[in-house]
Parts: C-alpha cells; structure tokens; sequence
C-alpha cells in the first residue's frame, strides 16, 4: 500500500501557479481526511466522490489510505484537473479515480463524498443540491476548509439540501461541516437566468460562476469601450468568459466576428454555453474550458478582452493574471489589441507593457482602470 504521508509530501500545484505562499496541501485536506477515515475505510471502492479538490490531496489520500478504487472526481478549475492527473501519475495511482461532470455520472450510487467548500454559496447550493438529488440516501458529505473562509450561511445553505449539519472539531485554523440525511428535492435551482436590458441580452448562470447572472461593475466598465476596441478585428477572445457576457456582448455589437470563449471553470463554461445560446450567436461563438489560452494557436487572434482574476483559490495573488497576459503577448497578431479591466491598485500596466505591448489608459474610475495593449508596438519603436 502507498504511504499517504509520502503521497501528501510529493503533490505539486503545477500546471497552476507556483510560489512560496501557494500549497499543494493544506491542513484541511488533512482534517478532511482523519474525519472522513471511518466512512472511507467502510464504504468499499466505487462509492466515493471528491469535489473540488485542490490539486489531489484528497482524492490521493484516500485512495492511499484505504486502497480504493473507482473513485468519481469533480473539479470546477482546470488547472487542478490537470494538477491531479500529474500528480496521480507521479504516485502510480492514474488509475484509481475518474473524471465527471457535477451531477448524475459523479453522484450516483455515492456514499461518501469528501468535498472542499467553495467560496461562493451559489456555488455551495448548486453542489448541495446535486449530492441530495443523485447520491445515496446514506451519503456523509465530508465538507472542509480553513477556519476564515466558513460562515454560518455555509450551514444554513447545507441545511437546505441536508436534514443534519454539523461541525467538527477544528484543528490547524480547519474545521469541516458534516451533513447527512438529504432531504427531498424540487426542481433544480441552477442554472438561473436573468436579463440585462442594458446591454439587451440575456444571462444563464450556474452557481460557481463569477458574478452569478448580474453584470459585474468591472464587466460593465469594459463594455463602455466596446466600440473602440480593434475594429477591423475578426478573431476575438474572451480570455477568463465567467457566463459569457463579453463574448456575447461583442458578437451581437459586430456581425462579422469570430469570437472563441474561454475559461479554466467547468461552471463557466456552462454558464457561457448557455449564455451564448439565449442569445443567438452559437453559430460565431465559441465556447472552450481552456488555461489561460494555453491550446490557441500563436498569432492567432486581432482582439483578446479581459477582465483578470486577483485570487487564486482564497489565496491573493496575481500569478493567475500575470499568466494570462503572457499568453496574449503569443496569441494576438502583431498590431492586435488586448483590452483589460482591473483594480486599479494592482497596477498591471507595467507587465502589460512588457508582455503584450504599448499599454495605454483608455478608462479610469473610482475602482477599475480599463487599458489597450497593443502586441508589438513597443518592440517596433525601439
């Protein structure tokens, strides 16, 4: 059997962001799986589902711990998909789990599942929802985190889709909320889907997607400036979709673009799908789980929009940004244009201008600054 100590020890972040402030492994994955042991030593192969673990500790770890097999994963970022494939692969263990959507193929028939608490509580309901509607009526929910990013709503949002919700002893700053006896279940909550008559389009939304159905401040900053962005350009990207607003925003402003729609969020990415179809421009949009642009081709684009993350998981850090914008500066054609939205006091400018091109300030307002990159143009002066 693997030691599970030296599987822990041996994780990486990588593709995802790497530093010396950023885990792998944290002592909630550990709780995590101490609090789940007994379940997990009982409960047998094909029974067990993970939901959004990081980069594989969990998943690693049980597997490890108790020899399973057949274990169903479901992870909302890309990057950690592919993190614990690599992972996975440096331990020998690639093929003891599986890969599902949230939902039917993922929950069904589960027993035990060890998930890692989201951020967001629409994001926290849709998956409440889909272990209530799909798993056993036995099922332990296992669901942890660090001490600062759990909240009382987190219970009372459990406690819609479960009979029994409780917490158990914390440790390291960690705790984990346990919830068993799934109640009843109505229609599906998600996706919910509002309309934005300001911009005249419709939004679907699933619950983990940034910003849920609203149009967010930044969002609507960027799209001020949407009549002079590049305007002979006819391969555009949404780089970081969240549900789709930009890329449908641009499709319907001009007829004669290609836009591609991309995210690392599953979620996102059904979001936008479905954005993209309520709105009638499928036949121009694209829409692709992608990081940060890594499958697109080099020179390949005239126009790359971007409204840039500033955390990575609940961490703050601009790793995840800094990567975008280095893509970019390999995507766009020479003389392409990337447009940004950020808060205004994390200052990207100065990396735009090395990693894209000339970076002027086209906007600016109490929170948000709005700039045009232009690839290339800096190197052409010089």
């Amino acid at each position: 059997m693997v030691e599970v100590e030296d599987v822990l020890r041996r994780l990486r972040r990588y593709p995802d962001v790497e530093a010396v402030n950023l885990y792998a492994v944290d002592a909630a994955d550990r709780l995590m799986l101490d609090v789940a042991a007994d379940s997990l030593a009982a409960v047998g192969d094909q029974r067990v589902a993970v939901i959004d673990d990081g980069y594989g500790a969990l998943t690693l770890g049980a597997i490890a711990a108790h020899d399973l097999r057949g274990v169903r994963v479901h992870q909302d970022l890309l990057t950690g998909e592919l993190a614990l494939a690599n992972n996975a692969r440096i331990v020998g263990l690639s093929e003891r789990y599986s890969v599902e959507e949230l939902g039917p193929d993922l929950l069904t028939d589960v027993r035990v599942v060890l998930w890692r608490l989201p951020r967001a509580l629409s994001g926290l309901a849709e998956t409440a929802d889909a272990i209530a509607r799909f798993a056993l009526p036995e099922v332990e929910v296992f669901a942890g985190g660090r001490d600062k990013y759990l909240t009382p709503a987190m219970n009372e949002v459990l406690a819609e889709s479960f009979g029994s919700v409780r917490a158990s002893r914390g440790r390291q700053k960690s705790r984990v909320l346990l919830a068993a006896d799934p109640k009843p279940v109505g229609e599906p909550r998600f996706p919910v889907r509002n309309r934005i008559d300001e911009q005249d389009l419709e939004v679907v939304a699933h619950g983990a997607a940034f910003s849920g159905p609203r149009l967010d401040i930044g969002t609507r900053f960027l799209l001020d400036h949407l009549r002079r962005m590049k305007p002979d350009a006819r391969d555009a990207i949404d780089l970081g979709c969240g549900t789709g607003i930009l890329a449908v925003a641009l499709a319907k402003a001009r007829p004669g673009i290609r836009v591609t729609a991309t995210d690392q969020s599953a979620a996102a990415i059904a979001s936008t799908r479905a954005t993209v179809a309520a709105n009638d421009v499928a036949d121009r949009v694209t829409v692709l789980r992608d990081d940060a642009m890594s499958s697109a081709p080099d020179n390949s684009a005239d126009l790359v929009l971007c409204n840039p993350p500033f955390h990575i998981g609940a961490a703050v850090h601009t790793g995840s940004a800094i990567k975008m914008f280095q893509q970019t500066g390999r995507v766009l054609r020479p003389g392409g244009e990337l447009w940004t939205v950020y808060n205004t006091h994390l200052n990207y400018r100065s990396v735009m201008e090395r990693m894209v091109g000339r970076t002027d300030v086209m906007g600016r307002n109490r929170k948000f600054t709005v700039t045009r990159s232009v690839c290339g143009l800096r190197d052409a002066e010089q």
